[in-house]
């Protein structure tokens, strides 16, 4: 079985790494342990110097870092646990990520946390997780926790 872990560094995550090593069996499956990282949204006049905002890319860099450090403790994890396992830190909106590595690589099961958030938080925020599961090619397991509200 194919599955793809997207995660994003919470304890949500976290939780959803721990089902898949509750749930599945590590000789029948190979894991691709996926993080996006979402793109600065700027443009710059086309007289601005080349390297204009210096910070931005230094911060993107911090959060590049910080993905791969997220995507391999959860690897590490399922290692431990006996599957195989791939890592992959990518630079896209997470929604799209998730969905197209799923279909690159012909998965059968998206697993990913829920930060369960309602009402207005959603509505602005938007659910990463609602819209894989609503456009996923595959099967998609929402991983729960609770969480103080």
């Amino acid at each position: 079985m194919k599955i793809l872990l997207a995660t994003d560094g919470t304890k949500f995550s976290e939780a959803a790494t721990q089902a898949i090593t509750k749930m599945f069996v590590p000789e029948n499956s190979k894991i691709l342990v996926l993080q996006a990282v979402e793109p600065f949204l700027y443009s710059t006049p086309p007289q601005m110097a080349p390297g204009y905002a210096p910070e931005l890319a230094q911060k993107r860099e911090e959060q590049k870092k910080e993905a791969s450090a997220s995507v391999t403790a959860a690897a590490k994890t399922l290692q431990s646990a006996g599957f195989v396992v791939e890592t992959r830190v990518v630079e896209a909106d997470p929604r799209a990520a998730i969905l197209d590595a799923a279909e690159q690589s012909n998965t059968d099961l998206i697993v990913l946390g829920s930060h369960g958030r309602r009402g207005i938080q959603k509505f602005l925020i938007g659910s990463v997780a609602e819209s894989v599961a609503r456009h996923a090619c595959c099967s998609v397991l929402i991983v729960r926790t609770l969480a103080p509200r």
